[in-house]
């Protein structure tokens, strides 16, 4: 069925303009102004049409831990948050280290109402002693490597890993974290962590791995991407090398350009995830360093956890759900307050982690995939987790309200979500 999208302000790679956008088998046949018939026809009354979402850092929990989230409702959080494709990360059970997972989920996922591309383990089991076979799972269905939730602590395998990707042309994403310095800690060592006695998580740990990869990178003229930057310390270490000429890429989530640790002084679990919420400084370099390009992307890092799970403040695992509003707190944030604009948004959003992990969309264009997010840039809702899709209702923006809401999503030119 061809479906005709009228009257839609189109985020373009350079402009928005206001263009119909035609939809035929998956992709778009025609974007333009005249009026092509079409069997269904949609009238978006100056709504707005962006590239759909790719956040190229998502935890599924499938296959093994299903009971906080599963492909299918990870897909339908991202199908309600105008995501059309994510990067799963591997740290399942069993992990991402074999075709037989990467088959299993590509085989799951070929009906969901998102694009599911996995992300395989650098090393086997994610035990770091052994480098898994990249060009065979590559083959698979594998779109790139990491070992996110723990770092790769051997320094001689990380290298050996970063140049075999850069031989087989994909990127190794690092989860920077000194475990050694980290030693049990729950929260950012600061203020806070001294005033309600908990252990500290020390921002030398994310700076130290971060300055580690970078070194490699340099030497071996790799390529490598850091995920989840939270520290002052890790932006300018990326900035410099940038300069450096340096093959770096990197991401930050909102809630790091927006919260602080100040959150955790309510000792609610919701708010801890690793890296965990940091200083204003950091909040405040994080933010630049999205808006001056040191940061290229920004993802979700989903994490999704049961309530059971995050009751007990101390105990609970770190991690918080993004994929439903991640667009509307970056609308919010950097685009209504004139820091970005529709354009510089989508690329951070779509664009830039397409080329990065050398995937379909970013980009609305015919012959182009009819993956899309419509958006109502002006309609403000506040966050209500009961209503999220996840099976897990962990976020930081429970009872936040944004401006800006996806009416509907359109993924390999299948309408999969609709609030219109």
């Amino acid at each position: 069925m061809s479906i005709l999208l009228k009257n839609g302000n189109v985020v373009g790679s350079q402009m928005v303009s206001q263009q119909n956008i035609l939809v035929e088998n998956g992709v778009i046949a025609y974007l333009g102004k005249d009026t092509p018939e079409a069997d269904k026809v949609i009238d978006l009354n100056g709504l707005t049409v962006l590239p759909g979402l790719i956040d190229m850092h998502v935890h599924l929990r499938d296959p093994g831990f299903t009971h906080k989230e599963d492909i299918h409702t990870g897909c339908l959080a991202a199908a309600a948050g105008g995501v059309t494709s994510i990067a799963c990360m591997p740290n399942t059970n069993p992990v991402t280290d074999s075709v037989e997972v990467l088959e299993y989920i590509l085989d799951k996922a070929k009906d969901a109402p998102a694009r599911v591309y996995p992300v395989a383990s650098i090393t086997e089991g994610l035990k770091g002693d052994q480098l898994t076979d990249m060009k065979r799972l590559i083959q698979a269905g594998a779109v790139a490597f990491s070992d996110d939730g723990r770092p790769v602590e051997n320094a001689a395998f990380l290298q050996q890993a970063m140049m075999e990707a850069e031989r087989l042309g994909v990127k190794v994403i690092s989860h920077c974290e000194d475990l050694n310095i980290i030693n049990g800690g729950i929260i950012n060592k600061g203020v806070v962590s001294e005033k309600l006695g908990l252990p500290g998580m020390d921002r030398t740990s994310e700076d130290s791995i971060t300055a580690r990869e970078i070194a490699i990178a340099a030497a071996t003229d790799t390529s490598i991407h850091i995920a989840h930057v939270s520290t002052e310390g890790s932006v300018a270490l990326i900035r410099d090398a940038k300069r450096r000429g340096v093959k770096v890429t990197a991401e930050t989530c909102p809630h790091y350009f927006i919260l602080t640790e100040s959150k955790l002084l309510k000792k609610d679990a919701d708010y801890r995830m690793n890296p965990p919420l940091r200083e204003e400084r950091d909040r405040l370099a994080v933010l630049e360093g999205v808006l001056d390009g040191t940061l290229d992307c920004i993802v979700t890092d989903h994490a999704p956890h049961t309530a059971e799970e995050k009751a007990d403040f101390v105990k609970a695992p770190n991690g918080v759900v993004g994929l439903e509003t991640s667009l509307a707190a970056s609308l919010t944030a950097l685009y209504h307050t004139g820091m970005l604009s529709l354009v510089e948004l989508a690329n951070k959003m779509s664009r830039t982690p397409a080329k990065i992990l050398g995937i379909p969309g970013g980009k609305i264009a015919v012959g182009k995939p009819a993956d899309l997010a419509i958006v109502d840039l002006d309609e403000e809702w506040t966050v209500y987790p009961e209503l999220l899709h996840s099976k897990s209702k962990n976020t930081v923006f429970k009872g936040r309200s944004f401006r800006g809401r996806v009416k509907m999503t359109m993924c390999r030119g299948e309408i999969v979500y609709d609030i219109l």
